[in-house]
């Protein structure tokens, strides 16, 4: 009864939602596992190298900034005296996708799609492409369809999505808003949106093959992108943040749970699967989510 009225709540994404709901320790084994963690450098993604690496796990940390990815492996060794390495991509960059995964030596067991950035104006990518889409929705379909054939089952796909993407819905006719004028929140929601779409389509098409895939929202955490992106919902909201550990607690959980290695296809928040829709119209149809992927596919041919 709590869990429900927390999830019908804003109080439910905030520290206080996650310190009402149990979150029993993770001690999983992870030895043997590899896992690839994308915008690992600060936050989110930071924490869950980290937790990672201390559950066992070898752990590969990218990241866009050489100096940082190499002072956070430094730190994680020493923390866990685990094996952690880095690699260096911008993952708005095609071109750099594929030529991270080129470099990446299977097996991998564990991806975690973190990366994303929200900006607020739109620009492009050398390759011609909105950065925030660029990012967070057509870099993730590519690097995890190029990573598909390195993952050794069982393996898990765990997509870093947003409460934010309940208010908006996926845009066919306008994938990198650019018409108009340009929101980088709304833009930020849009792409978060496709990934839940996607991981829906990844859940379906690797089923068989024993590839589970999940997306997840962390609530609202006190991220340093948080606070440069959105300096004024940060101020508003800093004392009721969740700390990083608490945003990355579902993460770790959904890599490492058994119970999430028996499901696939779901949203989760808090260790529970929650709707993907919140009285914002209907789902999306099938015909619309194999256009999404038909796009992005179309986008991507070289």
């Amino acid at each position: 009864m709590l869990d429900s009225l927390l999830d019908k709540s804003v109080v439910g994404y905030t520290a206080l939602g996650y310190r009402l709901r149990p979150h029993p320790p993770i001690e999983t084994d992870l030895s043997g596992r590899v896992a690839v963690v994308t915008g690992a450098t600060s936050g989110l993604g930071r924490v869950t190298a980290s937790e990672l690496a201390r559950l066992g796990a070898t752990v590969i940390v990218v990241g866009r900034n050489p100096d940082k990815a190499a002072r956070v492996v430094r730190e994680i060794t020493s923390e866990t005296s685990r094996e952690v390495r880095a690699e260096i991509a911008d993952l708005s960059s095609m071109r750099e996708i594929r030529d991270l995964v080129a470099r990446i030596e299977p097996p991998v067991h564990l991806l975690v799609n973190n990366a994303g950035v929200l900006l607020g104006e739109r620009t492009e990518t050398v390759e011609g492409f909105e950065t925030t889409f660029a990012t967070n929705l057509l870099g993730h379909f590519l690097l995890t369809n190029l990573m598909i054939e390195k993952l050794e089952p069982p393996a898990r796909i765990i997509n870093v999505s947003s409460g934010g993407m309940y208010t908006q819905r996926i845009r066919l006719d306008d994938l990198q808003m650019s018409r108009g004028g340009y929101d980088g929140a709304i833009a930020y929601a849009r792409t978060k949106r496709g990934q839940v779409i996607l991981t829906e389509l990844w859940a379906e098409r690797l089923r068989e093959r024993g590839i589970v895939a999940h997306s997840m929202h962390p609530g609202w955490a006190d991220t340093p992108g948080v606070s440069s992106s959105l300096p004024q919902f940060y101020k508003l909201t800093k004392p009721l943040l969740r700390t990083p550990e608490q945003g990355a607690d579902t993460i770790v959980w959904l890599c490492a749970s058994e119970e999430a290695g028996r499901k696939t296809g779901l949203f989760w928040h808090d260790r529970r699967p929650r709707p993907t829709h919140r009285g914002f119209g209907a789902p999306e149809s099938e015909d619309e989510r194999k256009r999404l992927w038909t796009a992005l596919e179309g986008m991507l041919e070289e």
